[in-house]
């Protein structure tokens, strides 16, 4: 073996620190080498290449909780991930993914067939499995897959993660959400307590060694606040915080736009910040906590007002780990290096995930010929979106002054926990009382969500079924027939 002298060493040590100086990256108050450097003081370093055959089966779902045009931008996230993981290495038997799959063939697509994530970017859709999709997407078929019970699905493909306890896990979810509930093109939505139960009860089964979810809605972080313990080998990040709005981009009108035939955003902010860095990186050398950083700078927008704060929890020691070890890689980029310099940036403004909508049938009003069907149509549509959350604001209002006085109402409705703690105490007190509410004023749907705080506050406060009923019934007097009503939605509880 050649020895050095000690001087030599120092000498060679102090020539690779400063080989690269820009791309070193202070994490937590701790220098990281430039990934050669490490590779060579670390070589069995957790952040390091790792062979196909020391990994488990990688098992992926891929769930898209939306359905409609206007939530294109869902869908093509969904579509997008699928090939990230496919050019990664992971097969389509281990790939479960449920979407409505309403879009790609939708009359209002311009590109019937295809689907796109970004302004310039390629068909996502093709070759995407249709393991569950229409009226198969429910919260009772994505529990069963990820449990692995093949008998307890209905309908779909019938695959489920069929898991042992070396395989690696990777769930994303990308749709519209609100404190403690994540929604669902059918009826019931994922209720936080709920995806916790099964998470643990994953976890008990022994089937698996670790677990990462990609959780992209409104509200993201209540889903995990308080709930998601240590120890269950799980790590997950959100686009926002527990009591904040995510944002959807390349959306109609902004910069970068969508091409002129689209009414519709493309993508979502935190959802596209991971993939489009996923797509550029050796998945073999960067980190999930890398990544966690590099998508929490792009989300916030540069601190802008349009922007979130991305969150994570649970175990946060598997940060350490490679990306690799989940999505895998696309072998295209296995000699580049890691520098946080190579993740794209977003220079736009973004939109409101809850007026996305409204956005979509503007633009499509807009456009339409004079005196046609298709502008008739559109501006029903505007019209009726806008009364539908106008209704929910002004009932659910009406209802905290109804309960808790003019004064103090307002108050009760808006107050926010402070952080570690869950939404609710009584998890099966908040669904009794949203369908109460739903009963008597409606379905909350997509928008609505976001009176899920206000619902879980009146459930502290320690307000009865019966009491509930009464100002719903006098907030209420009918319920209007509209697409966006519990009678064609039915009940998110």
């Amino acid at each position: 073996m050649i020895r050095y002298p000690a001087g030599a060493l120092l000498f060679l040590v102090l020539s690779i620190v400063a080989v690269d100086v820009e791309s070193r990256n202070a994490v937590d108050d701790v220098l990281k080498l430039p990934s050669e450097a490490a590779r060579f003081f670390r070589p069995n370093d957790v952040g390091n290449a790792v062979d196909d055959d020391s990994v488990g089966t990688r098992w992926a779902i891929l769930l898209a909780g939306s359905n409609g045009y206007w939530n294109y931008r869902h869908q093509a996230d969904v579509c997008h991930a699928y090939q990230l993981l496919k050019r990664g290495g992971l097969k389509d038997e281990n790939i479960i993914v449920l979407m409505y799959d309403d879009i790609a063939y939708n009359e209002e697509n311009p590109r019937p067939g295809v689907i796109i994530n970004s302004p310039h970017g390629s068909d996502v859709y093709k070759g995407v499995p249709k393991d569950y999709t229409g009226d198969d997407v429910t919260v009772h078929n994505f529990f069963a897959v990820l449990l692995g019970n093949q008998t307890a699905v209905k309908g779909g493909s019938g695959k489920v993660v069929d898991s042992g306890p070396n395989d690696h896990i990777f769930i994303y979810y990308s749709d519209h959400g609100g404190p403690g509930v994540l929604g669902m093109p059918t009826s019931p939505y994922i209720y936080a307590k709920d995806l916790i139960d099964v998470l643990k009860k994953k976890h008990a089964s022994g089937t698996y060694k670790s677990l990462v979810f990609y959780l992209e809605a409104c509200e993201s972080g209540s889903i995990f606040e308080g709930l998601l313990p240590e120890g269950l080998n799980i790590y997950a990040t959100t686009a926002s915080n527990a009591e904040e709005s995510s944002w959807a981009t390349y959306c109609p009108g902004e910069y970068p736009s969508p091409p002129p035939e689209y009414d519709t955003c493309l993508g979502d902010l935190y959802s596209v910040a991971w993939m489009e860095d996923s797509d550029i990186h050796n998945l073999r050398r960067e980190t999930l906590r890398q990544q966690y950083e590099l998508v929490k700078r792009r989300t916030a927008n540069e601190n802008s007002i349009y922007g979130s704060h991305v969150k994570q929890y649970g175990d946060l020691q598997l940060s350490k780990e490679n990306l690799f070890l989940y999505i895998g890689t696309n072998p295209a980029n296995d000699n580049y290096t890691f520098v946080d310099d190579n993740s794209l940036r977003l220079s736009s403004k973004t939109v409101h995930q809850r007026d996305a909508d409204l956005l979509h049938f503007w633009h499509k009003f807009r456009k339409a010929p004079e005196g046609s069907d298709r502008k008739f149509q559109a501006q029903k549509q505007f019209a009726e979106a806008m009364s539908h959350k106008m209704h929910l604001d002004n009932s659910v209002n009406l209802i905290g002054k109804l309960l808790f006085g003019i004064d103090k109402g307002t108050e009760v409705l808006k107050t926010i926990r402070p952080a570690g703690q869950p939404l609710v105490d009584d998890w099966d007190c908040l669904k009794t009382l949203v369908r109460t509410f739903e009963a008597h004023c409606g379905s909350f749907s997509q928008y609505g969500m976001k009176h899920m705080r206000s619902i879980a506050n009146i459930c502290n406060a320690g307000i009865r079924k019966e009491q509930m009923a009464e100002a719903s019934a006098q907030a209420c007097v009918t319920i209007r027939s509209t697409s966006w009503s519990s009678l064609h939605r039915g009940f998110s509880a």
